[in-house]
């Protein structure tokens, strides 16, 4: 721009071809590796931290052998209208488990539900069967309402909404 505020614009007939982009231009060739070397893929540095399985985790907290078992079999129960488990689909609010007794906070799609009688009936069956758990208590809640936001982005694929 110049003193006026105004921008100027300069006309070209032609522009000089840029230089074509080669490999060996971006790897410095100066060092004492071999071409292999150089070519051959970088280890990740995430691959160690993502491999790492976490320290110190109580069986029934998160991250644990029992809770993450809870999780697993609740993803095996399906709604029977919707082809998508009831994890994934969002209708499980919480889950704790402390001395072999496994609590489920889940709500379902609409209090209307035809499955609102034996949905949690299935999930006491089916979670109390895990190894660790003994007993387990589901308390159905409709505070908050059900929407198709709380669903896993898994679950909206399926559903055909991404």
């Amino acid at each position: 721009m110049n003193e006026t505020g105004k921008i100027m614009a300069q006309q070209v007939d032609a522009v000089d071809k840029p230089p074509k982009a080669r490999v060996d231009m971006a790897i410095d060739t100066t060092g004492p590796e071999s071409a292999g070397e150089r070519y051959r893929r970088k280890r990740d540095y995430l691959d160690g931290f993502l491999s790492e399985k976490p320290t110190g985790v109580a069986p029934t907290e998160p991250g644990g052998e029992v809770y993450e078992a809870v999780i697993e079999a609740l993803k095996g129960i399906y709604d029977p209208e919707i082809p998508v488990n009831i994890y994934d689909l969002g209708l499980i609010y919480g889950v704790e488990v402390s001395d072999g007794h496994a609590i489920i906070s889940m709500t379902l799609t609409t209090p209307n539900c035809p499955v609102a009688e034996s949905m949690p009936g299935e999930i006491e069956l089916t979670v109390g069967s895990v190894p660790g758990v003994g007993h387990a208590e589901v308390n159905l809640v409709w505070d908050p309402p059900w929407d198709p936001g709380k669903m896993s982005d898994e679950a909206k694929l399926e559903m055909g909404m991404l």
